[in-house]
């Protein structure tokens, strides 16, 4: 067991060793998976997939769907 000025040095260091843990959590999976989901914007109104802008959403629409009927937002584009 660690006595005086040993104790101390130890306690320093683990205070240093947890401040480096709590700095780099903050760029965890979990907020790269927040940050994707935000980005995901359209949605198929056939099977509720996610898209990230107009242009894949029509691609998707088109092979997925071709049966259906374009939705009004893709018509345009």
């Amino acid at each position: 067991m660690a006595r005086g000025h040993q104790k101390i040095q130890s306690q320093q260091k683990a205070q240093e060793k947890q401040a480096k843990m709590k700095k780099q959590q903050g760029h965890g999976l979990s907020d790269q998976m927040k940050a994707a989901q935000k980005a995901l914007v359209f949605s198929c109104a056939v099977c509720k997939s996610q898209m990230p802008d107009p242009k894949t959403y029509k691609q998707h629409f088109e092979n997925k769907h071709p049966k259906n009927e374009l939705p009004a937002e893709l018509k345009d584009i």
